[in-house]
């Protein structure tokens, strides 16, 4: 893809152009606000095959089956199947030796307050070319229905030419993405890379970049390794979040995790329904060391999914912001698991030197809602090796913040995690991780023994195995 951004009438303009290039557009709910792009420039006769908008939910279920919700991934995935499908059956007998097919689909709900969409290209880059595709998700962040409306027609015009002429690079084709735009009126939170132009695309590094590029704040992957936008995992269910480095995942990790489930589970507000469990990875934790590169990202990634959860990559720096994140998407209570110097450093008022409200004011964003903290034990190695253990009890913070970590604990918003195994307080990850890669197999004490095995196995982390001894 070129370095210099093109306009959104010359990506429109070149794909019209280009003879090869044939296609459907199916939008719903926002206008023809794509295909007009491709009218307005000149010369769509040479790209548009059709253009359709099944704005009636009866006339959109007899053409595209019947769903549940109209601005759903199944709804356009239902909209880019059979639109491109019928290209072929039409057309590709009579110019299928010369043409690149392609369907391009869109379902868009557009409110004053933050507008969301579905759009998707399913496309080939030969003729007779099984198609590829793929899928983002947008949140429209512009006040303005019409605004709304602009964004989404350029969003989608960056999507197909991306998909034409981007696809060998799908890291710079995701920047292209908001070519026009900014994150002030528009975020990308998911993208599905599919087919055989995307063979060696991992959808999970896909989603790292929307973070690294700054297309989004977070982004959402399951065990399986599937991309999913927040709704989808987090829609109406109670929430429990464990943010860590997870490198490695250590006996203390799971600990800190199923003492703190323990104790959210007998929370009157979670009324015995089960949680959604996210593990979080933030930004920074995730690019820390320069040196490391994917491998290292995905090695995590695998642990965890060894575990079976669900995880989420943020550039969330405060945990008031990962809070309100979730917040858009479910309304019941968030439990955030983490160990005394997290809790800490929530009380350290140089991080909220930029907030007009200081340190109250991000506390005040923290427990807006029903949001609870478990803190788990820390021992502190300057107290020596047989005492220091500092609970969310004990925990001293500023003498003038005193009376308000007191209100704070007596209100129940945090509460110190119970039935803890204090044998694991003096595992720390950093010190597990140089036993690694030093090959002091003292290391396999202090981690899970399925971790144990994967890390072994996969060579994760710089692990190595042990030379034999030779015998004399």
């Amino acid at each position: 893809m070129a370095e210099e951004k093109l306009s959104t009438a010359h990506k429109a303009s070149q794909i019209n152009r280009d003879a090869t290039k044939y296609g459907t557009f199916a939008e719903i709910g926002a206008g023809q606000e794509v295909v007009r792009w491709f009218f307005h420039v000149g010369g769509a006769s040479g790209t548009v095959a059709k253009t359709i908008s099944a704005y009636d939910m009866a006339v959109s279920d007899a053409i595209y089956g019947p769903a549940d919700r109209y601005v759903s991934r199944q709804r356009l995935q239902a909209m880019l199947d059979y639109e491109f499908n019928l290209l072929l059956q039409r057309l590709d007998k009579s110019r299928g030796d010369r043409t690149h097919f392609f369907a391009f689909a869109d379902t868009v709900a557009t409110h004053q307050q933050n507008g969301r969409g579905w759009l998707g290209m399913k496309f080939q880059t030969a003729p007779h070319e099984t198609p590829s595709a793929i899928i983002i998700h947008v949140r429209m962040l512009d006040p303005d229905i019409a605004r709304q409306q602009e964004a989404m027609g350029i969003v989608g015009v960056n999507l197909v030419h991306g998909a034409f002429y981007g696809h060998g690079e799908p890291e710079q084709l995701i920047a292209s993405l908001l070519d026009n735009l900014n994150r002030q009126r528009i975020e990308v939170d998911m993208v599905k890379f599919a087919g055989p132009r995307f063979e060696g695309v991992d959808n999970r590094l896909m989603s790292l970049q929307l973070v690294q590029q700054h297309l989004s704040d977070a982004a959402m992957f399951t065990a399986e390794g599937e991309v999913v936008i927040p709704s989808e995992v987090l829609y109406k269910k109670p929430v429990l979040v464990e943010r860590g480095s997870f490198r490695p995942i250590t006996a203390t990790t799971l600990d800190i995790l199923e003492r703190a489930l323990e104790q959210f589970l007998r929370e009157p507000q979670v009324n015995g329904e089960e949680p959604v469990i996210l593990m979080e990875m933030t930004l920074h934790s995730v690019l820390e060391d320069a040196t490391q590169g994917h491998k290292d990202f995905l090695d995590r990634v695998d642990l965890l999914r060894a575990l079976g959860r669900t995880v989420v990559i943020s550039d969330f720096g405060r945990y008031y912001r990962l809070v309100e994140y979730l917040s858009r998407y479910t309304q019941k209570m968030q439990g955030i698991a983490m160990g005394v110097p997290s809790l800490r450093g929530i009380f350290d008022e140089k991080f909220y030197a930029d907030l007009p409200g200081g340190l109250l004011e991000g506390l005040g964003r923290l427990f807006k809602g029903a949001t609870k903290l478990y803190v788990y034990p820390f021992r502190d190695p300057a107290a020596g090796p047989s005492g220091g253990i500092v609970t969310a009890d004990s925990l001293e913070v500023a003498p003038h913040l005193r009376h308000l970590y007191a209100h704070l604990l007596q209100n129940n918003h945090i509460a110190a995690i119970e039935n803890y195994r204090p044998e694991y307080l003096s595992l720390f990850p950093p010190l597990i991780l140089s036993k690694i890669q030093s090959g002091d197999e003292s290391w396999e004490r202090d981690v899970p023994p399925r971790i144990v095995e994967l890390v072994k196995r996969e060579r994760m982390f710089g692990w190595r195995e042990k030379p034999a001894a030779v015998s004399a």
